[in-house]
């Protein structure tokens, strides 16, 4: 193949999309709420991209990450990445994030230990923040301090970082849910 390809692909929660080049997966993009957004958001990664069918390879992580977004486990583990133009110590947290095992976390201090520089949180933080491979990396698994969710993840964001973590057991599923949330914060009508 020459160049770079894409396609946009269906999963529960909503149209991702995948780009992959002759070495591997270049990016992939979880569902914006519009597929138009996804789909521009897949091609500022990769401008040279053109659609096309995937291949074999690339239709497994595609079956991986419908699986995953619908809470079934699924190892990445034989999915190439086209880590070209990266930089190499963005690829060895990459590398140290893809080690952590469905179901649990690290921490970005933790991983900078991993990748042999303890005192590069803040790189580690913004190599997270840069990744183009969601899911397949899974950035929503790199903690900023232990069992804090909140904060960006690569093209995810908070909510899908929950619930990503909900789904793979890491952190608990329940909390009160918008309308337990505007219950409380109703005023109460008196009695009669």
């Amino acid at each position: 193949m020459a160049g770079a390809a894409y396609t946009i692909f269906d999963t529960l929660m909503g149209r991702c999309g995948i780009a992959w080049g002759d070495d591997g997966v270049l990016a992939v993009q979880l569902a914006d709420s519009r597929e138009i957004d996804t789909r521009r958001r897949l091609l500022r990664q990769c401008p040279d991209a053109r659609e096309s069918r995937p291949s074999a390879e690339i239709a497994g992580a595609i079956d991986g990450i419908a699986a995953t977004l619908r809470g079934a486990p699924h190892d990445f583990s034989d999915v190439s990445l086209d880590l070209g133009g990266l930089p190499a110590f963005d690829c060895r947290v990459y590398a140290a994030i893809r080690a952590i095992p469905r179901g649990e976390t690290a921490t970005h201090a933790e991983l900078a230990k991993r990748v042999g520089s303890s005192g590069a949180l803040y790189a580690v933080g913004h190599a997270i923040r840069r990744n183009p491979f969601a899911l397949i990396v899974p950035c929503h698994r790199a903690l900023a301090t232990a069992g804090d969710t909140s904060g960006i993840c690569a093209n995810g964001g908070v909510i899908t970082r929950r619930r990503l973590l909900a789904m793979e057991g890491a952190i608990a599923a329940g909390g009160p849910s918008l309308f337990d949330v505007l219950l409380t914060a109703a005023p109460r009508q008196p009695e009669r």
